[in-house]
């Protein structure tokens, strides 16, 4: 059992912020597809245990591999070259290409370093890219820094992205 870090949100508290963001989703008829590489569809899992998801989540991609983030989510290749697979540019282009190979009106991306190994100086473990984007909108992303474990470090990753959607309905 991992060690709870006291800025990891608890189960509960996921299911509350997953719970509350659909009820946003279904007053403003808006369904939602997620791009995971980090969280590995821990975000599409939050969701998808709240009754009744199925009303506003479209879908879920784990796009682990730069194969995968191209296959899946139209990222560039020059892209992953030049930026790495954790980077504002890729996550940006993570959630755009999620809209386009969905229905959803709302999209939200991570990739980053969950540890316990994989960081470098520049980025180092517990380095987290976030992008949230309304189809027709511009896109935001966000870099964070969280402490912990592979777990918290996931767990956070989870909580933020959903507020984030959140804050894009609100």
């Amino acid at each position: 059992m991992a060690k709870h870090h006291p800025m990891s949100p608890t189960d509960t508290e996921l299911h509350t912020l997953a719970d509350t963001l659909g009820e946003r989703c279904k007053r403003q008829g808006m369904s939602l597809v997620t791009a995971e590489s980090c969280t590995g569809g821990w975000i599409a899992k939050a969701v998808t245990e709240v009754p009744g998801s199925s009303a506003w989540f479209e879908c879920g991609m784990v796009a682990y591999s730069y194969e995968a983030k191209q296959a899946l989510l139209g990222v560039r290749p020059e892209t992953l070259i030049k930026c790495g697979a954790v980077s504002e540019e890729t996550v940006l282009e993570m959630v755009a290409g999620a809209l386009v190979h969905s229905g959803a009106t709302l999209g939200v991306a991570v990739t980053g370093i969950a540890g316990p190994s994989g960081g470098t100086p520049d980025k180092p473990v517990g380095t987290v890219w976030i992008a949230w984007k309304r189809r027709g909108g511009y896109p935001r992303a966000e870099c964070h820094h969280f402490d912990g474990d592979r777990e918290s470090v996931r767990r956070q990753t989870v909580a933020k992205a959903l507020d984030g959607l959140m804050n894009l309905l609100s």
